[in-house]
């Protein structure tokens, strides 16, 4: 057997809640001088939209920049040998960054003005020079990695084969 319940609304004391204040963020009064102006309401809510776009194109721009601590624990916990979790880990580090910079036109084109080109190089300038700049950056932690691991050629004996060697004072004619 289910009770049955019910709520009556009637009997509340409507009164009561009156004296509360609104939550935040909730306003109760008519727009007044919006109302008399359609434009400059319009005006503002597309001058808000940019706003709002190029701000997420910044969040964009520096993204690959909030990676880099993760990147860098990730690089530090694969240790220092040759294994295949750390070479793919390196790989990864290499090979990213080319692809954001060469889909980096792809990446921004939501936040394109909408008088402009979406696809072009002129739009939104800063903000892609941040981009590969913070993606030039993840590569050359990934260099420093192979550079630790020993994978890149930078010491003397490295460039041995390609070394010439001249003629011993004891057999010079």
């Amino acid at each position: 057997m289910s009770p049955n319940f019910q709520l009556d609304y009637a009997s509340l004391d409507k009164f009561r809640w009156k004296n509360l204040a609104p939550p935040p963020g909730f306003s109760n009064r008519q727009p007044t001088s919006s109302a008399k102006h359609p434009a400059k309401k319009a005006d503002k809510v597309a001058a808000s939209y940019t706003a709002l776009k190029e701000k997420r194109a910044w969040d964009l721009a520096i993204s690959p920049a909030k990676s880099l601590p993760m990147q860098a624990f990730m690089l530090y916990m694969s240790g220092g040998g040759v294994q295949i979790f750390s070479m793919g880990i390196v790989f990864m580090l290499l090979l990213t960054p080319f692809k954001n910079i060469a889909g980096m036109n792809a990446a921004f084109a939501p936040f394109a003005p909408a008088s402009s080109n979406s696809t072009s190089w002129n739009t939104l300038p800063l903000q892609k020079l941040v981009y590969v700049v913070c993606n030039l950056l993840t590569l050359a932690v990934g260099l420093w990695k192979c550079r630790s691991m020993g994978l890149l050629p930078t010491g003397t004996g490295d460039w041995l084969a390609f070394e010439t060697r001249s003629q011993p004072p004891e057999i010079s004619f």
